[in-house]
C-alpha cells in the first residue's frame, strides 16, 4: 500500500499493461535484454494465475484429492480413522482454504513489484490508459513508448439470467474467499474450471449439482474422454444436469432456488451458493484503445495478427486478453513471441506454438495438437493408436486405471498430429508428445525410448510399439517367418 511509482523515463522501449503471466514474462524478458521497460498494474501483481486462477485452484484441488484418497484407502487395504466410520475423513474446509492462501502468499514474492523493480523494470501501480498511439497515462504520469503490450487478461463471464445478480453468486475470482463450505452448491458450466471445482467441493463434502447447457461435459474434448470425467465426478457425488438451461434464480430464506429447463422437463434446485464458471471475457474496458488505434474483434478482444500485433503497429497483445484458449503457459509463450517481434526484427508466429492443455480433474485430461474431434473438423486423415490404462501395470498397481492414452498420426506416415491422455498425472505425460511434435519426432522413433518400469509413460511406449507392428506387411511377415525357420536349423 505504500508503493511509490517512479518518475517516468523520457521514453520506453516497452510499456506493458497488466502484471499477469504474459505481462510479467514480457517485462522481465525485455528488461533482461537491456530494454527500458515500464510495467503498469491496476490490481494485484501476479494477475489471475497467482491470485484467482492456477495457484489457488490447484492448491485447493490438492486438499480435495487428499480427502478423496483417505476415503479410497480401503480399496488398497488401508483402514483410516477410529472404528469403521462410513462417513470418511473429517474435512477442515477453512483449514484447506487457509493453506491455499498461505501457499499463494509465499509464491507472491516472485511476482512482486519490488522484485520487478530490482530486475530493472519501472513498476507503476494504478489505472493505465492509452492517450495516444505512443503514450499511456497512469496516475498522472505519461509513459511514452516505442512499443507497448496489452496483457490485461480476462475476467469471468456472467450469464444474463433473471434473478442471478440479485440472488448472489461467486466466480473464479471470488470463490477462493470462502471460509465455510456451502452445504449445497450449484456450479454453472461444465468446462474445465467448472468440472475441477465441482469435483473438489464434492470431495470436501458439499452436495454439488453441475449445470451445463450442452448435453455433455468438456465439449472441446473427445466424447470418450469427457465420459470418463463425468463418471469420475459422479463417483465423487456430483449430480449432473446436462442439456439444462437456467431460466431464473430466486433468493430464498435458506439460499437460492434455480429454475431449470432440461431434457426431463422443468425442475428446481435449492442451493446455498452458486458458482459461475461459464467462460471468460477480455479485460479491455477503460484502456483507451480508441486513442491507441487498437480495434477489437467480434469477441471483444484486441484484434491481432499471427505476430500478436494489433491494428496499431506499435502495440501488441498477449495472454488471456487475446481470447481463444486461456492457459498460463500459453500466456508465457505469447510473451516470448512478443519480445522477439516487438524488440527485434522478428517474425515469430503464435500459430507456430505447440501448446498442450490439461484439465486438472481426477483423472486429468491432457491434450496437445488435434484430438479426434478437431482432426475430423479439420478434414485430416489420421490413424489413432490407443492404450487403455487398465492394461498399464503402474495404473493397475495404484488402483487408478481409468482412462487411456491416444496418439493420432497422419494416415500415410508416423508424423504425430495430436494426442489425448486421460488418467492420473496425464498433464505430466503429455509433455513427451509435445516435445515429439515440436521436434518433428515421429511415432516410430518414440518406440526406441526406454521408459522406467513401472510408470504410466509406458502407455506411450506401448502405443509406439503398436505403430511399429503396423509397418510389418504380409510380404515382410512372410520373409521374417522364412528367415526364422532357417535360423532354427
Amino acid at each position: 500500500m505504500d508503493w511509490k511509482n517512479p518518475a517516468p523515463a523520457p521514453r520506453y522501449n516497452l510499456v506493458v499493461l497488466g502484471a499477469g503471466t504474459a505481462g510479467l514474462v514480457t517485462a522481465a524478458g525485455a528488461a533482461g535484454l537491456g530494454a527500458r521497460v515500464a510495467l503498469v498494474e491496476r490490481g494485484l501483481m501476479g494477475g489471475d494465475c497467482l491470485n484467482t486462477g492456477c495457484v489457488p485452484s490447484k492448491a485447493l484441488l490438492a486438499s480435495a484429492r487428499a480427502a478423496a484418497a483417505v476415503r479410497a484407502a480401503g480399496r488398497l487395504g488401508v483402514r483410516t480413522g477410529e472404528g469403521t466410520r462410513a462417513d470418511g475423513p473429517r474435512v477442515d474446509f477453512a483449514g484447506a482454504m487457509e493453506r491455499m492462501r498461505k501457499v499463494r502468499a509465499e509464491l507472491a514474492a516472485h511476482d512482486s513489484a519490488a522484485r520487478f523493480r530490482d530486475l530493472g523494470v519501472d513498476v507503476f501501480l494504478g489505472e493505465g490508459r492509452f492517450t495516444a498511439k505512443d503514450a499511456v497515462d497512469v496516475e498522472g504520469a505519461r509513459l511514452r513508448f516505442a512499443r507497448a503490450v496489452i496483457a490485461t487478461g480476462a475476467r469471468p463471464a456472467v450469464p444474463s439470467v433473471p434473478g442471478l445478480a440479485e440472488a448472489g453468486f461467486v466466480t473464479s475470482e471470488t470463490v477462493f474467499e470462502l471460509t465455510a463450505l456451502p452445504a449445497r452448491l450449484a456450479v454453472l458450466g461444465g468446462g474445465p474450471l467448472g468440472c475441477e471445482l465441482a469435483q473438489a467441493f464434492a470431495r470436501f463434502g458439499a452436495r454439488v449439482v453441475l449445470i451445463e447447457v450442452e448435453d455433455r461435459l468438456l465439449s472441446e474434448e473427445d466424447a470418450d474422454a469427457a465420459e470418463i470425467v463425468r463418471d469420475a465426478l459422479a463417483a465423487d457425488g456430483v449430480e449432473h444436469a446436462l442439456g439444462a438451461r437456467l431460466i431464473h434464480v430466486e433468493r430464498t430464506p435458506t439460499g437460492q432456488c434455480l429454475a431449470l429447463d432440461g431434457p426431463g422437463g422443468p425442475r428446481s434446485v435449492d442451493v446455498d451458493a452458486i458458482l459461475v464458471a461459464v467462460g471468460r471475457t477480455p479485460n479491455v474496458a477503460g484502456l483507451g484503445l480508441d486513442a491507441a488505434g487498437v480495434a477489437l474483434d467480434a469477441n471483444g478482444a484486441p484484434r491481432t495478427d499471427d505476430h500478436l500485433r494489433t491494428t496499431n503497429r506499435r502495440v501488441y497483445a498477449a495472454g488471456d486478453v487475446v481470447g481463444g484458449r486461456q492457459f498460463t503457459h500459453l500466456a508465457d509463450a505469447h510473451a516470448r513471441v512478443v519480445i522477439r517481434n516487438a524488440l527485434f526484427p522478428g517474425s515469430a508466429k503464435a500459430s507456430a506454438l505447440t501448446i498442450p492443455s490439461c484439465t486438472f480433474t481426477d483423472p486429468e485430461v491432457a491434450g496437445v495438437g488435434h484430438n479426434l474431434k478437431s482432426a475430423a473438423a479439420a478434414g485430416l486423415r489420421t490413424r489413432a493408436f490407443v492404450q487403455p490404462f487398465d492394461a498399464v501395470d503402474r495404473a493397475r498397481l495404484e488402483g487408478e486405471d481409468a482412462g487411456f492414452a491416444r496418439v493420432l498420426v497422419e494416415d500415410e506416415s508416423d508424423a504425430i498430429v495430436g494426442a489425448t491422455i486421460v488418467g492420473r498425472h496425464a498433464g505430466e505425460s503429455i509433455s513427451l508428445v509435445t516435445l515429439a511434435i515440436e521436434a518433428g519426432i515421429g511415432l516410430a522413433d518414440l518406440a526406441s525410448v526406454v521408459h522406467p518400469y513401472p510408470t504410466r509413460a509406458q502407455a506411450l511406449g506401448a502405443i509406439a510399439d503398436q505403430y511399429q507392428r503396423t509397418r510389418i506387411g504380409p510380404r515382410a511377415k512372410g520373409l521374417l517367418e522364412r528367415w526364422m525357420a532357417w535360423r532354427r536349423h
